[in-house]
C-alpha cells in the first residue's frame, strides 16, 4: 500500500508560530516572566531560528555555530550575548517586576 504524501506526518516545529514579531515577543514575554535561564535560552533559539539564523548571527555578531550552541537547551548565554541576540531581533530588554516582599 502506497503513502499518500499529502497526509504524511512531519515533526512539529515551534518555530513556524513564531515567524511573526509580534508573536515572539508574546512567546518570549511569557518564557522570561517563567524565569527560567535555560527555557529562555531555548525560547530565545527558536525565535531566532524562526527569523533566520545565519542574518541573526551576522548582526549579533557571532558565528552560527556559536548562536545555536548558546540558545540551545543546553545553553546558557551571557547577558552580552542575550542582549546583542534581542537587539539584533529588534527587541529591547526592559521593566523588572517585583514578585514578593524582600
Amino acid at each position: 500500500m502506497a503513502i499518500d504524501p499529502e497526509f504524511v506526518s512531519r515533526p512539529y516545529d515551534i518555530a513556524e508560530l513564531v515567524t511573526d514579531l509580534e508573536a515572539a515577543q508574546g512567546f518570549l514575554d511569557e518564557i522570561i516572566a517563567g524565569g527560567d535561564p535555560h527555557e529562555i535560552a531555548e525560547a530565545l533559539g527558536i525565535v531566532a531560528r524562526a527569523q533566520g539564523m545565519t542574518k541573526l548571527a551576522s548582526d549579533a555578531g557571532m558565528s552560527r555555530e556559536t548562536l545555536y550552541r548558546t540558545l540551545s537547551i543546553n545553553g546558557n548565554p551571557t547577558l552580552t550575548t542575550l542582549l546583542s541576540v534581542l537587539k539584533a531581533l529588534g527587541f529591547k530588554l526592559s521593566g523588572v517586576e517585583r514578585i514578593s516582599p524582600a
